[in-house]
């Protein structure tokens, strides 16, 4: 397990955390997933196994938000 730390672009209303906060939650393997609108931060748990930043940073730019930053960090 991964908790990620993804610095977001793009952002420019509380609707958008809502979008955002789907997306992530429609990639298999991603969980706590929260979305810091005034920081433009997005912050979850990724099992490595099942899914990887990629996977996550490609359903974002799919909905026009750029993905500026990636911090990963292995939890136990």
């Amino acid at each position: 397990m991964q908790k990620v730390i993804m610095k977001l672009g793009g952002m420019t209303c509380p609707s958008c955390l809502t979008k955002i906060d789907k997306a992530v939650e429609n990639v298999d393997g991603t969980d706590q997933i929260k979305v810091l609108f005034n920081a433009g931060k997005l912050k979850f748990v990724m099992d490595s196994n099942k899914t990887n930043t990629d996977d996550v940073k490609n359903a974002i730019e799919k909905m026009g938000y750029e993905v500026m930053g990636i911090k990963e960090k292995e939890i136990n």
